[in-house]
């Protein structure tokens, strides 16, 4: 199996050399379709003028044909008596046709250059073949000679050629090493992943990675280490939510044994007995509220359709859960500020009553007598906004990211003497989520605190 590495550098070594040939097979097009025919056209001006210097000067021919040819010239003159002489250094392939030396004594122009045939790999400017060239009929002391005539590409062009030939090669090695030292800082972070993957999958959470780069690897990498905290604190959470149930049920059994083993003692007094049973009760009550709210929360967890959505009015549940808990505000003599629009909210109505129950519940029992609650509830761009704040002891900043945690108690000992579970705000927060809404806290200590929740409704009255 080839790693992601060899994958990508095949790949982009592929396109480095498939890029290169293609560019060298437009290039050769582009020679074939518009150099060519203007080089032919150029050299055929430059054929007629040696023609026409040479039948004007017949005494200054050879000077003449050797001057031009150390110019960087190849030049081949011929009669029809076969006597042939070369000019400049010789033709790779002397491959001219017998009918082409005819036409051209004949006094026909030979455009070599033009006519000859295109090539896949090979540029015709540089193939040195007599019959890529031009050939003029020239009168020499009355007799008619073929004269043909090319660039001579490897004097012209000869160092030029080493410099392109150099320069494309160093281009394409550096271009592949740059490929493959790119490709390695690609996927070095990836295999970095891999290797952490492997160690979440032992359930080690122990991982650091390299989050300062700014692109997306760099995102990857930052939301990777985002995810294994996350996942190590659900790891956590859900040892403790273990230890917490079997604390919670071991809790209240020990007490409902020990106190029914006492019971079976017959000279027990009957105002003892009572108390008792009180306590049986109190923790049998305890007990049974604890199983219905882990019920209601494994519902809400793996059951979708857990809701049973109707439309009702929601300031006059906020009335209704006022009028439930009078007795406790009363009690503790807490004013309450009820500011409630006509709202009608889409849900189910029982779940989200448990939540206004809940948060008004929690401010009774951590505001101090003579302070106040304030239930607010408006539209704000479509979104119903309820907030339930209290002038109560508030919470502490670094308790309030734990506080919807599941089974989750600020003060072990004063939420044991109000009888919590630490289940009321997770599964407040399960049925806002559930609902497609969010649920806020702030909170200042000495203060109060406040919830906010934001859940889709629309106004109007039902």
């Amino acid at each position: 199996m080839r790693s992601l590495y060899v994958r990508m550098s095949i790949v982009f070594c592929s396109v480095i050399i498939i890029s290169s040939v293609l560019g060298f097979l437009a290039s050769n097009l582009y020679y074939q379709s518009q150099i060519k025919p203007k080089n032919d056209a150029k050299l055929t001006r430059m054929a007629v003028g040696l023609q026409q210097f040479i039948q004007d000067h017949p005494d200054a021919v050879e000077e003449y044909l050797l001057s031009t040819a150390s110019l960087g010239y190849k030049m081949y003159l011929v009669n029809a008596d076969g006597e042939e002489r070369f000019y400049g250094l010789p033709f790779r392939k002397n491959d001219l046709r017998q009918e082409d030396l005819r036409s051209v004594l004949a006094g026909e122009i030979y455009h070599g250059v033009g006519n000859f045939p295109g090539q896949l790999f090979v540029t015709g400017f540089f193939d040195n073949q007599l019959s890529n060239s031009i050939g003029v009929p020239v009168q020499i002391n009355g007799e008619t000679y073929a004269l043909f005539m090319r660039p001579d590409a490897q004097v012209q062009f000869g160092e030029l050629r080493i410099f392109f030939v150099v320069l494309i090669a160093v281009i394409i090695l550096l271009s592949l090493w740059f490929v493959l030292v790119s490709v390695l800082h690609v996927v070095k972070p990836i295999t970095r992943l891999t290797e952490a993957t492997q160690k979440i999958s032992m359930g080690r959470y122990d991982i650091k990675l390299y989050t300062a780069r700014r692109d997306e690897i760099g995102q990857l990498a930052s939301h990777f280490m985002t995810m294994s905290r996350e996942l190590e604190r659900t790891n956590r959470a859900r040892q403790d939510f273990v230890a917490n149930v079997s604390h919670e049920i071991e809790s209240p059994l020990t007490s409902i044994q020990g106190f029914a083993h006492t019971l079976q003692d017959n000279t027990l007094p009957e105002a003892q007995r009572l108390e008792y049973l009180t306590i049986i009760g109190e923790e049998s009550r305890r007990l049974s509220m604890l199983s219905k709210q882990l019920l209601t929360l494994s519902s809400l967890d793996y059951d979708e359709h857990a809701l049973q959505k109707t439309s009702f009015d929601l300031r006059a549940q906020l009335r209704q859960v006022i009028q439930i808990m009078e007795w406790h505000l009363t009690q503790k003599e807490l004013a309450v500020r009820l500011h409630a629009d006509d709202l009608t909210l889409q849900g189910d109505p029982n779940l989200l009553y448990q939540v206004w129950m809940n948060l008004v519940s929690n401010a009774i029992k951590y505001t101090p007598a003579g302070g106040t609650i304030s239930i607010n509830a408006h539209l704000e761009a479509d979104r119903c906004i309820v907030t339930v704040k209290d002038t109560g002891e508030g919470i502490p900043a670094d308790q309030l990211p734990m506080i919807f945690d599941r089974f989750y108690k600020g003060d072990q000992s004063r939420s044991r003497e109000r009888n919590s579970s630490g289940l009321g705000l997770a599964i407040a927060q399960k049925i806002i989520q559930a609902h497609h809404g969010t649920i806020e806290v702030a909170s200042t200590v000495g203060e109060g605190t406040t919830f906010t929740v934001s859940l889709p409704c629309h106004p109007g009255a039902i």
